[in-house]
């Protein structure tokens, strides 16, 4: 893995968390907007403004003033400090989740079969679309699931990133990279406001395995929501999540692949067309090559930096739009528990050799804390329950922001067919999880 590029000094990396900083604050005072859409809606939340205004910045960087430009470079630093990131993220969800386990524990067999519609609904949804927009063998990589690194690593050794296959997964993550946060909040809004659905189904629906996904998707459920509602919905969407990225890799791996290289073996012959998407040109090793798509690595000090930052801009965020002064020390108190949470997860995960990754541990320790019967639970939870998970969320997607304009270039080379068929297998992972856990709750609509 590369580390952080020499040329980036001091100064730019200081530049970008100011412009981060800036959008953060931008974002929170638009706020929440709703666009009618017939009898649903769409709802637009800061963190999607955050994003967008991000991704605009980096697109015309090359037309803005010096000291506002993020260059491919810094786009890189920003893309690097999203994971580091969205660890605070996962301490907020690991809280919140510790305090609803015996409620999530209720729901039984809804939270554990609604993975099944993660791992097949990307195939279900996106596989014939792709077959009937003439795409070939690309279609196994770009539908077997939502296409995130462990996606990249599984294809590229079982068929080569130079593969169709390849090729495929590729365009996956770079649509679910530039699109993907921005797409899930909006379908998961429009569907949360047709009220078909139970919002604890939406939210399992929503653990994706994405991080950024998630908080977007689950962002566009609670603002939906009753404060308590909301609460829950994060609560069973960071369960969710942390069963897709726990348990995902091997899923994927061992059941998603082989039965959508099946599927396709069975379907291509019945419904593939033969059009110009037929035969696509191979792109160069640099588009192709997974290593090409790798963020910088953040030494242990940047990333308590990280941390700090992006601790303090959330606050700021919070104290915008939930009315809660960033001073205050019940406030404080809880950015520092979740900011330890952090760091006590990331100790762990290094103790244990990086056996599992840090997002679980990290959301063990925040469960642990407010889990009923632990010493202090109650003080815990009431403490970060200051913080809204929102406030957090809308950091995080403006870094995603600031990094999405260094994958354009890869990303135009690989069509507009391709788009479609990774926005058919991200609502297929979505509504086939949403589905089998309404079925499950045997509860009826809402």
């Amino acid at each position: 893995m590369p580390s952080l590029p020499a040329a980036d000094s001091a100064a730019d990396k200081t530049r970008l968390f100011l412009i981060a900083f800036v959008l953060v604050l931008v974002a929170e005072f638009i706020g929440n907007i709703n666009v009618p859409l017939g009898p649903a809606k769409i709802v637009l939340l800061p963190l999607l403004w955050a994003l967008l205004m991000g991704a605009a910045i980096g697109l015309a960087s090359r037309r803005l003033p010096a000291g506002v430009r993020v260059g491919t470079e810094l786009q890189r630093v920003a893309a690097g400090i999203l994971q580091p990131a969205l660890l605070l993220f996962i301490a907020k969800l690991g809280l919140l989740v510790g305090g609803s386990l015996p409620k999530i524990a209720a729901s039984g067999l809804g939270l554990l079969f609604q993975e099944f519609g993660h791992f097949f609904g990307t195939m279900v949804f996106g596989l014939p679309v792709a077959l009937l927009l003439g795409i070939k063998r690309q279609a196994i990589g770009a539908t077997f699931s939502v296409g995130r690194e462990p996606s990249l690593a599984i294809i590229g050794e079982r068929f080569g990133m130079q593969s169709p296959e390849g090729q495929g997964v590729l365009a996956e993550y770079l649509t679910g990279t530039v699109f993907g946060a921005v797409f899930i909040a909006v379908l998961a809004g429009f569907i949360t406001s047709l009220n078909v659905f139970d919002p604890l189904a939406l939210a399992m629906g929503a653990g994706v395995g994405s991080g950024g996904m998630m908080a977007a998707a689950a962002g566009s459920i609670a603002a939906q929501q009753t404060p308590e509602v909301a609460k829950e919905v994060a609560a069973f969407a960071a369960a969710s999540n942390l069963i897709t990225t726990t348990i995902g890799t091997y899923f994927t791996l061992f059941l998603s692949l082989p039965f959508t290289i099946w599927a396709y073996k069975v379907l291509e012959p019945l419904i593939g067309r033969t059009t110009r998407a037929s035969v696509q040109p191979e792109l160069d090793a640099t588009a192709t090559s997974a290593a090409a798509h790798e963020t910088p690595v953040l030494g242990l000090p940047t990333q308590l930096l990280v941390w700090g930052l992006v601790g303090v801009f959330a606050l700021f965020g919070n104290w915008i739009n939930y009315k809660t002064s960033p001073v205050d020390p019940m406030v404080l108190g809880g950015m520092g528990v979740i900011v330890g949470v952090v760091v006590a997860g990331y100790a762990l995960y290094l103790a244990t050799a990086r056996k599992l990754p840090a997002v679980v541990w990290v959301s063990l320790v925040g469960m642990l804390l407010t889990y009923p019967g632990f010493p202090g639970a109650a003080q815990i939870a009431a403490m970060t329950g200051k913080i809204n998970f929102l406030a957090l969320a809308t950091p995080i997607l403006a870094f995603a922001g600031l990094s999405i304009a260094k994958d354009v270039p890869a990303f135009r080379r690989l069509g507009w067919r391709i788009v479609v068929v990774s926005f058919a297998a991200n609502a297929g992972t979505f509504l086939g999880a949403t589905l089998i856990a309404q079925f499950f709750m045997h509860k009826p609509p809402v």
